[in-house]
């Protein structure tokens, strides 16, 4: 079966090798490269690099709406395309050109998380489960038919990160079922139910800010959600810090929100909270490197009456 893949970030990978052990993958499509920060540098992203290293041809489309690239994908005969975080809208000519259609793996529970950041949405806002659905694409955003899902388990002490590996090696072993089925001729899928959708966008600067007056829950769970990228942040005295990892603590401490209230010696700064107190574990101020919550205390970083804002 001959396909084309398309997918840019490292959660795309495992899904691609699936992808180039299973069929005739005959070209991969990725987003165009970009400059590191210095802007001195580009960056091949993790999709484009596995593409290099297996001799594979890259397309990198700055729009896809274009007569001269769909000809190319009709030239390129695909039986199916497979879409895992590419990052762009596939116009309905794209869609109509392969035999089987297009598939996607969307991690999240469809149709809930449909979007743009569903693994950070799903620690957020607290969730105990997620997963990895392949689904049918179509015109409307992450709205296709589904062909399988695999839940997974969030921990209390899951981050992005693990949870972001869990779900691509999910992902990527669900993928190989879906194209069997389809070679094969055996698929099913079923329509979601549009009213139970739930849409998220990419995070924004405003939502990775710590509102020390929220529950302590709440705030945990934004550590969790944006760690490591692109990590949760407060500031103190003007100074950008950015948390990636904290430790409930319950006990009764006078003070405000957002105030150093302890340092506990093995653990790390007390931090006061509307409904409890969170120990600082992992921190990065500004400037420096990644300290612990023991490192912050043995370098007397904050004291007792500090405040985050």
């Amino acid at each position: 079966m001959k396909t084309i893949f398309m997918g840019t970030p490292e959660f795309a990978v495992p899904s691609l090798e699936k992808v180039f052990e299973t069929t005739e993958l005959t070209a991969i499509f990725t987003k165009e490269d970009k400059p590191n920060a210095r802007g001195n540098k580009i960056i091949i992203n993790p999709v484009k690099q596995f593409g290099i290293e297996h001799n594979i041809e890259i397309i990198q489309p700055r729009k896809m709406k274009d007569s001269e690239l769909i000809k190319k994908i009709k030239d390129l005969d695909p039986d199916l395309i497979v879409v895992v975080a590419y990052g762009k809208i596939l116009p309905r000519e794209i869609i109509e050109i392969p035999k089987y259609g297009i598939i996607n793996v969307h991690s999240s529970l469809l149709p809930k998380y449909r979007g743009a950041s569903p693994i950070h949405s799903a620690i957020l806002n607290g969730e105990k489960e997620t997963g990895v659905s392949i689904m049918y694409i179509e015109e409307g955003l992450d709205s296709g038919d589904v062909i399988l899902m695999e839940s997974c388990e969030i921990t209390e002490t899951d981050t992005l990160g693990t949870l972001h590996d869990k779900l691509k090696v999910i992902g990527a072993e669900l993928l190989g079922k879906a194209i069997t089925l389809i070679e094969k001729e055996e698929v099913t899928s079923s329509p979601q139910d549009h009213t139970k959708a739930t849409f998220v966008k990419p995070i924004t600067k405003e939502e990775e800010k710590i509102d020390w007056s929220r529950p302590a829950e709440e705030v945990y769970n934004k550590v969790r959600g944006l760690n490591p990228f692109p990590g949760a942040y407060t500031t103190f005295k003007d100074t950008v810090v950015k948390i990636y990892e904290t430790e409930k603590d319950y006990e009764e401490y006078e003070g405000d929100f957002g105030e150093i209230v302890a340092l506990k010696k093995k653990h790390g700064p007390v931090v006061k909270l509307r409904d409890g107190n969170l120990i600082l574990k992992n921190v990065k101020l500004q400037g420096k490197k990644n300290q612990s919550g023991i490192d912050l205390l043995n370098g007397r970083v904050f004291q007792t009456g500090d405040k985050f804002i």
